[in-house]
């Protein structure tokens, strides 16, 4: 097992009725915010598995200029963590994979991809097809 990170501590402070936990690393900064009456560990939780799921995608490199390379990586990630204020995943592991799935690239042929990853492209060609 690789650990790219040595696990910083996230800050929490309240900003007009907000609960705010924040973490800043290098010249970046990560921020989860909920309602006065969310859960702070929860949300704590939430920013670990972006911050860790980020640091997998990057490769472990987190700076502004990797940020903005990939930042289609990182918006997933947000997108695979919160849907409409619920939360659906915090486990980064399942985060980065999740998102490196749909990264792979679509029109790749059928050999060179995982079981998981042609199971994907199926779902999305047959889902594509009923729409139509």
């Amino acid at each position: 097992m690789v650990f790219f990170f040595c696990s910083l501590t996230a800050e929490i402070t309240m900003f007009d009725n907000y609960v705010v936990v924040y973490k800043f690393v290098q010249d970046l900064h990560f921020f989860v915010t909920g309602g006065e009456n969310e859960n702070e560990i929860i949300l704590a939780a939430v920013l670990q598995g972006f911050f860790d799921a980020v640091g997998l995608l990057l490769r472990g490199t987190v700076d502004k200029k990797e940020a903005l390379e990939n930042l289609d990586l990182i918006l997933l990630c947000l997108d695979e963590i919160v849907d409409g204020g619920i939360i659906l995943e915090t486990d980064a592991n399942v985060i980065a994979g999740k998102v490196a799935s749909h990264s792979m690239d679509a029109g790749a042929p059928l050999s060179e991809q995982t079981i998981t990853q042609a199971l994907a492209t199926a779902r999305e060609h047959l889902t594509r097809s009923l729409l139509k």
